[in-house]
């Protein structure tokens, strides 16, 4: 037994033998462990150096940029040079006679892409889209899709959607300021003034006459150009006038249930446009409604048979070719029969009828046969002479052809005398009769102001001094007696003519619709204005009795004009006639004669 223990506690380690051993192994895979470390980073280090190295190079390269981007100093002055075929030019303010703002431009800041720097197109369609409801993201993510540098989003936006655009922090769509026509009258002078569309560019109207001035040339300039740099363009209009004409035009055309109507007042020695209507019309602001076929001028784009008062013209014309004088007297006894073809009077008399009573009672026949005395190539010539067979030019480029017969032979003449078979824009018939006024010199109109002089220097005279007092005197008459008497405000001594037209319907005279016109001048023993109104079958009321004819409607609407723009004109009512209104006539015994009334209501 003693030989066994004594080897057991031979075999066991000595007393605290284990702990040195145990530490020098642990010592020995330490070292080993970092040996291997050691090993492993000396091999990749060139790897890390590397992957810094191009980190480092694309985050210098973004870097770079940003800072290129942010100090280069024309990064806005090249979108706008991609910009410059599109942005609103800068337009002058057109402004009326006193001075008063017609048209003039506002800044306006619009929201433009870049679609080259746009990363997600789809998601800026969203985001726009959003912001900006009436986008269509259709068509707007079709322009993103494309490789222009510029285009678009959307113009004139508010400073609400600026905001909120701008919060979208969308790279590649930014603002850039524009200018927006605005018109602060809404539709009053709207046919006279036209518009100008998003990119400034006149499309009709004035607007359109001043790119033709050269104001195209500088289209994309606009970034320099403001409205500073632009003369303003002063106009003939009076804007209170014009104001009072509309609404008192608005006022008859919803009494007499018309489908239309116009009216204007003509400076008839400078031949400036003071005021003009024409109804339906539109807002300029909201351009759209101009497309409307009904909207048309139809002052100066329709043309119209203008009834009696083209019976003005053919007795002037009898006067100053010396075929009759205001003694003659005309066969009205029976109607004229020529083929086929009948002419009556509407306020028949028959009996033989002096000049003022041809004038008077809107004699057909009497107006028939003074222009056969004159001819057919004499009569031709007269209408010519007077603007009457070619288009008339103004500052509008809307203007239309006069409808001249093909064939004219002595019908034509005869019908043509008292206002059927020619049809002619009623501006171009205001400038006749105005040369009728003014002492026989036909001055073109313009909606530009300018004076008397100026407006002179090269106009033709066109009638006697003689023939244009005896007209005078003659639109005088029918207002002392007859069917101008509706117009006769009392004060200003008014002259005027009716003129009733029957419709052509289907190539055929209606019986029961009729386009009548109404002139007048003021004061008609030294005239400075012609008024004219027209409406477009217009209706009979009871306190007419049932007539439409031209001295129920336009006639009476002419006199609200008269009574409500005479004060706004500097226009002194006179209560008491002029002592020697007709000097020239005068001398020849003329005064205003006893002739009898007319009856019914005037035509």
């Amino acid at each position: 037994m003693s030989d066994g223990s004594d080897s057991k506690r031979n075999d066991a380690p000595p007393p605290g033998a284990g702990a040195p051993a145990a530490k020098s192994r642990r010592s020995m895979i330490m070292a080993a462990l970092a040996d291997l470390f050691v090993t492993k980073l000396d091999k990749s280090g060139g790897r890390i150096k590397l992957v810094a190295l191009v980190f480092l190079a694309v985050f210098g390269a973004i870097a770079g940029k940003l800072v290129y981007f942010g100090l280069r100093p024309d990064t806005q002055q090249s979108v706008k040079r991609a910009a410059a075929d599109t942005i609103a030019v800068a337009r002058p303010d057109i402004l009326d006679r006193n001075g008063e703002i017609l048209a003039t431009d506002i800044k306006v800041m619009s929201v433009f892409a870049e679609p080259r720097r746009i990363i997600d197109k789809d998601e800026a369609v969203e985001l726009l889209t959003a912001v900006l409801p009436d986008v269509d993201a259709r068509d707007l993510r079709q322009r993103l899709g494309s490789r222009k540098g510029f285009v678009w989003v959307k113009r004139a936006i508010t400073a609400k959607q600026q905001q909120e655009v701008h919060r979208l922090g969308l790279p590649g769509v930014g603002f850039l300021p524009e200018n927006k026509r605005v018109y602060p009258n809404g539709p009053v002078a709207a046919h006279v003034l036209g518009f100008a569309n998003l990119d400034g560019v006149g499309v009709s109207g004035l607007e359109k006459f001043i790119d033709g001035q050269g104001l195209g040339d500088l289209h994309g300039a606009g970034f320099s150009l403001t409205p500073d740099d632009l003369k303003p363009i002063t106009t003939s209009l009076d804007l209170k006038a014009t104001f009072a004409v509309r609404e008192e035009l608005a006022k008859g055309i919803a009494k007499f249930k018309a489908k239309a109507g116009a009216a204007a007042i003509l400076d008839v020695n400078t031949g400036e446009v003071i005021a003009m209507a024409s109804l339906p019309d539109y807002d300029p602001n909201t351009p759209a409604d101009a497309l409307d076929p009904n909207h048309i001028n139809r002052l100066s784009v329709g043309v119209y048979e203008m009834g009696s008062t083209f019976k003005a013209i053919s007795i002037a014309m009898a006067l100053d070719a010396g075929k009759v004088n205001l003694h003659s007297r005309i066969d009205a006894r029976d109607n004229m029969r020529y083929g086929r073809f009948t002419i009556h009077d509407f306020h028949a008399q028959h009996r033989l009828l002096t000049v003022p009573e041809v004038f008077t009672y809107s004699s057909n026949i009497g107006a028939a046969r003074m222009a056969l005395m004159v001819g057919v190539e004499g009569h031709k010539a007269f209408l010519r002479k007077m603007g009457q067979l070619t288009r008339l030019h103004t500052e509008l480029p809307e203007t239309a052809d006069p409808l001249v017969p093909k064939n004219w032979g002595e019908l034509n003449t005869m019908t043509i005398a008292f206002g059927q078979g020619l049809n002619v824009a009623p501006m171009q018939a205001m400038m006749a009769v105005g040369a009728l006024a003014n002492g026989g010199v036909l001055v073109n109109p313009t909606f530009l102001r300018r004076d008397e002089g100026d407006a002179k220097a090269n106009a033709p005279r066109v009638v006697k001094p003689e023939t244009s007092e005896s007209m005078r005197y003659l639109m005088r008459l029918n207002a002392e007696i007859g069917s101008a008497k509706m117009a006769d405000i009392k004060g200003y001594f008014i002259g005027g003519k009716t003129g009733t037209a029957d419709k052509i319907v289907h190539g055929h005279y209606s019986k029961d619709r009729v386009f009548t016109t109404f002139m007048a001048i003021l004061p008609a023993d030294k005239p400075k204005y012609l008024y004219l109104t027209l409406m477009d079958e217009p209706q009979g009321l009871p306190e007419t009795g049932g007539y439409r004819t031209a001295a129920w409607n336009s006639g009476s609407v002419t006199g609200k004009i008269i009574e409500r723009t005479g004060p706004l004109l500097g226009i002194a009512p006179r209560f008491e006639p002029p002592p020697q209104p007709f000097p020239l006539l005068a001398k020849l015994g003329y005064g205003i004669a006893n002739v009898p009334a007319t009856g019914g209501g005037g035509h």
